[in-house]
Order: C-alpha cells, then sequence, then structure tokens
C-alpha cells in the first residue's frame, strides 16, 4: 500500500476525534461496508454511468502516446523515478487542511464534518485506486515506451493522485450552502483538473490513468457527500 494510501487513513483516523460528536467509528464502518457493495445497489443509471466512464477510458487511451509525447517527447527518460510525488499531492492536501483549520479556528461543526468527509473520500478512493493499480499492472510512461504494457507489474492505472484530489475536490464542490455552488465547483474540480496536469507534465501518468482517476474520485466524493446529506449513519441506496 502507498505512502499516500496510509497518509489518508492516518489523517482520516485523526479527524474522526475532532468532528463533530455524531461521527463515530460505527459510521466510519457503515460507510465502508456502504461504499464498496454499493454496486449490488446500482440502478440501470447507475451501470449506464459506468459504461460511459469505461468509454470514456478507453477514448482516452487511443491518445495516450500522443499525449506522453506531447510532455516528454518521443524519447522520454525511462527511469521509473515520480520526483513530484509530494508536490503535486499539495493542492488537494491544502483543500483538506485548510477546511479542517478553518472549522477548527471558528468552532464550525459543519467545518469539521466538511474535512472528516473530504479525508474518508481520499482514503476509500485511495483503497479502490490501489486495488485497481494491483489488478491492471500497468507501466508508467517514465518506465516503458509502450502504453499497452498491462499487467506487467506497474501501478500507473489509475492515477492515485488524481483520484484523492477528485475526491477532495468534489466534497470541497458539492457541500456546503448552494449561495457559494460555483465557487466551490471552480476550486473542487479545479483542484483535481490541476492535479491531473500536474501528473501528465512530470510524465508520470498516461492520460487514460489520469481519466480514470477523476472517475473514482469524482464518484467516491459525491458518495460521501449524498451520505452526508442524507444524515451521518443513515442507509442509503448509493
Amino acid at each position: 500500500v502507498s505512502t499516500l494510501v496510509c497518509s489518508a487513513l492516518l489523517t482520516l483516523t485523526a479527524m474522526r476525534a475532532n468532528a463533530a460528536e455524531n461521527v463515530t467509528l460505527g459510521d466510519l464502518w457503515t460507510d465502508t461496508k456502504l461504499y464498496f457493495t454499493s454496486p449490488l445497489r446500482w440502478d440501470p443509471g447507475e451501470w449506464f454511468a459506468l459504461a460511459g466512464v469505461a468509454g470514456a477510458v478507453v477514448a482516452s487511451h487511443q491518445a495516450d502516446k500522443r499525449v506522453r509525447n506531447h510532455f516528454a517527447g518521443s524519447k522520454p527518460v525511462l527511469d521509473g523515478k515520480d520526483r513530484n510525488s509530494t508536490r503535486d499531492f499539495l493542492p488537494a492536501g491544502a483543500a483538506l487542511a485548510g477546511t479542517f483549520l478553518a472549522a477548527q479556528l471558528t468552532s464550525n461543526n459543519s467545518g469539521r464534518n466538511e474535512a472528516y468527509t473530504m479525508a474518508e473520500a481520499a482514503a476509500l478512493s485511495a483503497v479502490t485506486a490501489e486495488a485497481l493499480k494491483y489488478a491492471a499492472g500497468r507501466k508508467r510512461p517514465n518506465a516503458t515506451l509502450n502504453e499497452d504494457d498491462w499487467r506487467a507489474g506497474g501501478d500507473s492505472f489509475p492515477s492515485l493522485h488524481t483520484t484523492a484530489a477528485f475526491a477532495i475536490g468534489a466534497v470541497l464542490a458539492e457541500s456546503g450552502s448552494d449561495d457559494f455552488r460555483w465557487t466551490r465547483r471552480i476550486l473542487g474540480y479545479g483542484i483535481g483538473v490541476g492535479t491531473a496536469y500536474l501528473r501528465l507534465k512530470g510524465n508520470n501518468h498516461w492520460l487514460s490513468d489520469v481519466v480514470g482517476g477523476a472517475a473514482v474520485g469524482i464518484s467516491t466524493g459525491l458518495f460521501m457527500v449524498n451520505r452526508t446529506q442524507v444524515g451521518v449513519g443513515s442507509v442509503t441506496s448509493h
């Protein structure tokens, strides 16, 4: 399990202790069970959405080599090193930490719950991304010239940074009152788009990696927002 996954889980544990009084470890367990069993309760529209995501990943895969060559050239350095891992997580990390600190300074329980929801979304989406990485085994563009090096012991698909950034960003975008909805959406989804761009620019991921990561992150973030809006500890259909 990557350092980013461990960090997300540790942050989640720390924030739970400082969240509103109605957030318990039982709620975390309930959320986890509902999240990983949610496909059992999907309706036809949700399965159709999944098919659309798969189509988007396949379509973006057709441009993988062109996008990599745009950023890294046709003969990139193939050392497999990710030199900007910490830097590329800073935008999402700053959004999470900033939300939590602002809530602490103003004693705002809604803000604390929002920060906790961000951390939970990041942790759950990170676990999902790690499972997909293991199953795909795709090599990164800084380790191979072949965009179809699947099941080769790699960890490229999906992008974990992009997944976590969109999970945190989606919670930021869709939480709170509607008074600042579009400002929140620009900031929240902008964090995800910016992170995806950094991962592509640094030649750490293929285009389809960040598209897949965005899908996992957004869906997880929206799942958590839905759980929060319905009520902590309540069972929903998603």
